[in-house]
Formats: structure tokens, C-alpha cells, sequence
């Protein structure tokens, strides 16, 4: 109410793309072989078995959270949809190691930007997975959350959801 009173007029879109944060092959959220994921208790997503370390920014918004293991990111975008890229899993016991960020809490990013490097060899041979979890954590305020058929993705590229907030 009050961002109606006080806001610019400026109507916050609440459609948005998510597009893949990694290259690699798309792996269906039932299919990571991690039960906090499987079965949705963070919220609904996706997977990407990845080909490379880079990841880009699914999404335009704001980080959110640099996770100080270096293995998540929690970005926001600017109609409230929250996502958490989870490189890996299993990988908060690297303590960072294999990580990169490349960016800190408060930036802004664009869809495509890079956000954080890793080692893949390194986390493939050193933690339970390489398959990297992409969740929307607020998907009890989504009014609709279709998913695209795909399966080989390019980072920043390949479009995976379309999402409309409450």
C-alpha cells in the first residue's frame, strides 16, 4: 500500500525470465540427488549439470547474498522474486575453495553478467555433486511458474522459466 502512495507511479512488472546461469545439461528439480532440493523444501527450480565454471546472472536484479563459503548466490529481483544459484552439492564444506566471486552484496546485475567462477573438476572430485541447483525461494509468491522444454542450456542464454508474481 504504502509503495502505492509514496512509489514513483512506476508499476512493477511482475513477469520474468529466469535464464540459465550455466552451460550445461538442464536436470529436472525431482532429479537432483539431493532430497532438500527433490522435493521442493526450498522452493520450486531447476538443475544444470555444468560444462564449465562460469556463472552468470539468471535474471536482472540485485544481489542479495554472497554466500561467505562462496558456493550460493542469492539474487532479487525488482518485482520480489528470489533465487538462489547453489553451485554444487554439498559444497559449503569446501569452505571456498574452488570459488570465485566476482561480485558483492548490493550490486546490481543484468541477465548474462558474470557472478562467480568455479572449479568444476575441483567440486565434481571434492563434494557429492557438480549438478548445480537453481531455486526459487519465494515460490509461494508466484501466481504461475512455467518451465520451458529444454535440455542442453547456454548461460545467459537459454531461457528456462517464465514466472509471474503475486
Amino acid at each position: 500500500m504504502f509503495k502505492k502512495l509514496f512509489g514513483k507511479g512506476k508499476e512493477v512488472d511482475k513477469n520474468i525470465q529466469i535464464y540459465a546461469p550455466l552451460s550445461g545439461e538442464y536436470v529436472k528439480i525431482e532429479d537432483i540427488p539431493d532430497p532438500v532440493f527433490a522435493q521442493k523444501m526450498m522452493g520450486e527450480g531447476f538443475g544444470i549439470n555444468p560444462t564449465e565454471g562460469t556463472v552468470v546472472s539468471p535474471i536482472e536484479g540485485n544481489v542479495d547474498n554472497v554466500f561467505p563459503t562462496k558456493h550460493a548466490i542469492g539474487l532479487k529481483a525488482e518485482n520480489g522474486l528470489e533465487l538462489l544459484v547453489h553451485i554444487g552439492l554439498d559444497t559449503v564444506q569446501l569452505d571456498g575453495e574452488g570459488f570465485e566471486v566476482l561480485v558483492d552484496s548490493g550490486d546490481t546485475v543484468k541477465v548474462g553478467d558474470p557472478i562467480i567462477k568455479f572449479d568444476v573438476e575441483y567440486i565434481r572430485n571434492n563434494a557429492k555433486s557438480v549438478i548445480s541447483p537453481v531455486i526459487i525461494t519465494n515460490s509461494d509468491q508466484t501466481a504461475s511458474i512455467h518451465f520451458e522444454d529444454v535440455n542442453a542450456v547456454v548461460k545467459g542464454e537459454t531461457k528456462v522459466i517464465d514466472v509471474t508474481m503475486n
